[in-house]
């Protein structure tokens, strides 16, 4: 792969159309890198610390949260660094790392989301076998089974983007390194791995989507199917975190996929939208209306206030 390229670094032009934006862009964005950093963090440390929240459904969440501080570290530095004024360039191999980090860790989002759909189903469809058919042994087995799909499904699309040799200009038209920005500066036909990328990423959307709809469509009606109105409401209530999150991830893909041809500035925004705003809002989504975990964040910050008073 190193052999047969000439480019050693390339050129983030950044967000299209956005010149003389860069003081406002690096506000904002550093205040929503700097929420979804904190916030993930709590909720991993409510999970891990609080033996309440030791169930299928919090580790799953804490899955998410490892999930979301590594997406949204994967392009938002180097964003923030030429944002503050630093320098454009990014080497062929720091390419290569985000471009891998990047689909691993989208690959893994769209799998942990069906997963935890899943659970949902059995928690809401089999009440009385939840902790029997989601033991640990299961748990760990799906978490596994993301990362891992997330680490075959990436490698698949970078050794296919990097084995191109790249002789020629090597300004990337975006903000970081994404396949179709990259793939337009190969100086062999990329169409090969412009048609397997699209069919990889677009079928495997698909197909988690359709499983989530699947498992929510079951859900559905089994909360239909209870008498009373408190325990429809409590049952709801165990989805619905979830739900809105789905929507923040798979609303702003639909809405691209729906435009016949979307403008660079808008197919950017929504990426920084699944790159920046979901992560941030993940854990206030999943933490408003949700006693437990604030019960175990208070008890954290009531044991760190402890720790220092006694210091």
């Amino acid at each position: 792969m190193t052999n047969s390229t000439m480019v050693t670094e390339f050129i983030l032009l950044g967000i299209p159309d956005t010149a003389g934006l860069e003081k406002v862009l690096l506000f904002l964005f550093s205040a929503l890198y700097a929420c979804a950093l904190l916030g993930n963090f709590l909720i991993l440390t409510a999970v891990i610390s609080s033996q309440k929240l030791h169930t299928p459904m919090y580790f799953f969440l804490g899955n998410l949260s490892i999930f979301d501080l590594g997406f949204c570290s994967t392009t938002s530095p180097k964003m923030l660094s030429y944002l503050s004024g630093q320098g454009r360039g990014i080497s062929f191999q720091g390419c290569v790392v985000q471009h891998f980090f990047y689909h691993c860790l989208g690959c893994t989002l769209c799998f942990l989301y069906t997963v935890m759909a899943y659970d949902r189903f059995v928690a809401i469809c089999f009440p009385l076998r939840y902790t029997v058919i989601m033991n640990h042994r299961v748990c760990c087995v799906l978490a596994t089974g993301t990362w891992m799909s997330g680490c075959v499904h990436s490698i698949i699309l970078t050794t296919l983007t990097f084995q191109l040799p790249y002789c020629g200009p090597r300004e990337v038209d975006y903000y970081f390194c994404d396949m179709p920005a990259v793939l337009l500066l190969a100086c062999e036909d990329p169409s090969l791995a412009q048609k397997v990328g699209f069919t990889n990423v677009g079928l495997l959307s698909l197909i988690c989507f359709s499983l989530i709809v699947v498992s929510y469509t079951r859900i559905g009606i089994s909360i239909s199917k209870i008498r009373s109105t408190e325990g429809r409401q409590r049952a709801f209530s165990t989805c619905s975190a979830h739900l809105t999150a789905i929507i923040c991830v798979y609303g702003p893909v639909i809405i691209i996929y729906l435009q016949p041809s979307p403008s660079p500035l808008f197919s950017a925004i929504i990426q920084v939208l699944n790159n920046l705003v979901t992560p941030m809002l993940n854990p206030m989504i999943y933490s408003l209306r949700n006693k437990e975990v604030k019960v175990a964040l208070r008890h954290v910050f009531f044991k760190r206030c402890l720790s220092l008073e006694n210091k």
